[in-house]
């Protein structure tokens, strides 16, 4: 929930004004409401009226979804969004890795391209991981790298006081640039690839709810505070990674903190991403699925394609930007919705259809106006 759209947050209330304050709050609240009912469809009720998990994963939802079309199309297309969401999110924390090493840097005459080989090389070892438990001590140690950059940046700010003020915010908005800090704000939020694994592995899945609820409730505290505090100490100055507006002898060690993160953060959507294809190859030959050679191929392909793509997909910020308008927005709020209005229909009272489907309109326009943007800006790159 703390990802790498955190930085973003203070420029997105720059282009945002007040209505970014409530949009980081109305993003918790329906990413959250998404992640309670993508739950609810892995279960089902008994003759005994208790409930039963009988799915275990987004793909078994979609599948009871599209079952009367086909019973493996449904799966085929959140197996597809899943993977490329998560490569996307791969390549992007290797062109961040080059950017911040080369800011880190500057007297180094090193291309960015370069420095994102030099990155890809200390992500080799993940090759070998072969379990979730190596990922998540990967992941605990990224989360407590991220809490020491918010807290020297929130520290900072609030030693710049003195200089607040709120006339700083916007009352007048430009419509694009308010499109551009919905999707920061949204996406920072976004974990619904993860939640049906997450719910399974618990050691009391009874508490998944309350667990979310917390999770999005100080997440959004902890949002709100960083952004606010990092626009009142700039305002108009905020640059869209906000430790790029810190004095320079905090500026490099920030940006090697920053470094590392990308660098943990990789592992759990490259493994995700991975683990999904071998789910895909285990249906058809379940004894290929535990060949260790394969499992090197496959990890070494994947690991080898966000390597390539960093380096030569051009404008990739704007194709970044279309790849999440499109997956991000389907895997949080289109699907979860659409999967639950369907699953569920019979069981719902009015104002739950009516939640579902203020959510899924929500969604598609979010989705549809990104795509708009992002296809605007390719034309205009492109002349």
């Amino acid at each position: 929930l703390q990802g790498i759209f955190v930085l973003g947050l203070p420029y997105a209330l720059l282009h945002s004004g007040y209505s970014g304050l409530l949009l980081i709050v109305l993003a918790a609240a329906f990413c959250c409401y998404t992640g309670k009912i993508l739950i609810a469809c892995l279960y089902e009720e008994n003759e005994n009226g208790q409930l039963i998990r009988v799915r275990d994963t987004y793909e078994d939802i979609a599948n009871a979804c599209c079952k009367k079309l086909s019973p493996n199309l449904g799966g085929m297309v959140v197996n597809v969004t899943q993977v490329v969401e998560l490569i996307m999110t791969c390549i992007l924390y290797l062109v961040v890795s080059g950017n911040l090493l080369s800011h880190s840097f500057p007297y180094v005459p090193v291309t960015e391209k370069t420095w994102s080989v030099f990155a890809f090389v200390t992500l080799l070892p993940c090759i070998f991981i072969r379990t979730l438990k190596i990922v998540s001590k990967l992941s605990q140690l990224c989360s407590l790298v991220h809490f020491v950059i918010i807290f020297v940046v929130i520290t900072y700010c609030l030693t710049q006081m003195h200089q607040w003020s709120w006339a700083k915010f916007r009352l007048s908005l430009e419509f694009e640039n308010f499109l551009v800090s919905v999707g920061v704000i949204i996406f920072s939020y976004t974990s619904q690839i993860f939640l049906p694994t997450l719910e399974g592995n618990m050691k009391n899945p009874g508490e998944f709810r309350c667990m979310l609820n917390w999770t999005h409730f100080f997440a959004c505290i902890l949002k709100t505070t960083f952004a606010l505090t990092a626009f009142l100490s700039w305002g108009e100055k905020t640059k869209e990674v906000i430790t790029d507006n810190l004095p320079s002898f905090l500026e490099t060690p920030v940006n090697l903190c920053l470094l590392t993160k990308a660098l943990l953060s990789y592992p759990l959507p490259f493994f995700a991403a991975t683990e999904i294809v071998y789910s895909c190859i285990s249906k058809d030959n379940h004894s290929n699925y535990r060949s260790p050679l394969l499992a090197l191929t496959v990890r070494g392909s994947f690991l080898l394609l966000t390597l390539l793509m960093a380096m030569f997909t051009p404008h990739f910020a704007l194709l970044m930007g279309l790849s999440g308008s499109v997956t991000g927005a389907a895997m949080t709020f289109l699907l979860p919705s659409l999967f639950h209005l369907k699953l569920k229909w019979k069981k719902l009272s009015f104002l739950e259809k009516c939640a579902d489907i203020s959510v899924f309109i929500l969604g598609f326009l979010c989705s549809l106006a990104g795509i708009v943007c992002s296809i605007k800006g390719l034309l205009e790159v492109f002349g």
